[in-house]
């Protein structure tokens, strides 16, 4: 999955979904960006990631 792939070469560096979308050179629309929040929410429930701020992701160290 490259959105794990990409936490997992920046496992110290927070990103925003727009930020993460823009790296991975994926549309920023606002459809895109939901699909995308929804599964980093699933990621921090099953504890691959943690939510140090409202709307910003980081991989659980």
């Amino acid at each position: 999955m490259e959105v794990l792939d990409t936490f997992n070469h920046h496992p110290d560096q927070p990103f925003r979904v727009r930020e993460l979308h823009e790296l991975l050179s994926w549309p920023t629309d606002d459809p895109s960006l939901n699909v995308t929040r929804s599964r980093l929410g699933r990621l921090t429930r099953q504890g691959f990631l943690t939510q140090p701020g409202r709307g910003i992701y980081q991989k659980r160290t």
